[in-house]
């Protein structure tokens, strides 16, 4: 993999999800192979461990897909790279969940502890509703926002910090509710002999759009 395709994978955030439609930033999935595209690219999608509220999991990006969305955004991907590149993109929104999921686990307790106070006398009953009907938090949509940073990223960017790279506005369904994520994406680490970065950090968190979950980020400030 050449150094531009690894900067389009680290760096350059997602390409596929900042664009044409309205409910995603995305452009319609692409399966035709481009017209500078040298060798064939597969079109097989994998599906994600993300659910969605459909009944069904998010389907990535295939080779094809990515490499034509990569093109709209003016890289210049490799096709030989396309199978590493996917990789990289999967397991870091793979990631992104496994923090969604932890914040959501932290509400599950929370909501289990307002009924043992409120309702001692149906404790056991209540908590297996809440464990039958809530466990299942689904996907509903995301967003790409690369260049709208989060109050949180002018901040860090204000004492010091660099700006996130990449931003996503991921919308979860708990329990019949909405709830938004934001998750900003940073470099990590820096390879000494490149000088490039050879990771990335996640800063996942839900948005403050409610006093519940002002109060949640107020707790986890000290965890």
């Amino acid at each position: 993999m050449d150094d531009q395709t690894k900067q389009n994978a680290l760096a350059g955030g997602c390409p596929v999800a900042h664009d044409i439609n309205p409910t995603n930033n995305m452009y319609r999935p692409n399966q035709k192979p481009h017209p500078d595209q040298k060798l064939p690219l597969e079109t097989d999608r994998v599906t994600s461990s993300i659910p969605r509220t459909e009944k069904e999991n998010w389907q990535y990006p295939s080779q094809q897909m990515f490499f034509n969305a990569m093109k709209r955004k003016n890289y210049e991907p490799n096709e030989e790279d396309m199978k590493v590149v996917i990789a990289i993109h999967n397991t870091v929104n793979e990631k992104c969940w496994e923090h969604v999921m932890e914040w959501e686990n932290e509400f599950k307790d929370l909501l289990i502890l307002f009924v043992e106070q409120q309702q001692q006398q149906q404790q056991q009953r209540r908590q297996q509703t809440i464990k039958s009907e809530c466990c299942d938090v689904k996907l509903v949509k995301f967003r790409g926002r690369a260049k709208d940073f989060s109050p949180k990223a002018r901040f860090l960017n204000f004492i010091g910090y660099k700006l996130p790279f990449d931003r996503h506005d991921w919308t979860v369904d708990r329990c019949g509710k909405q709830v938004r994520y934001v998750i900003d994406f940073y470099e990590g680490k820096v390879d000494p002999e490149t000088n490039k970065p050879i990771g990335i950090y996640l800063d996942v968190r839900p948005a403050i759009d409610d006093l519940s979950t002002l109060k949640s980020r107020f707790n986890n400030l000290f965890k």
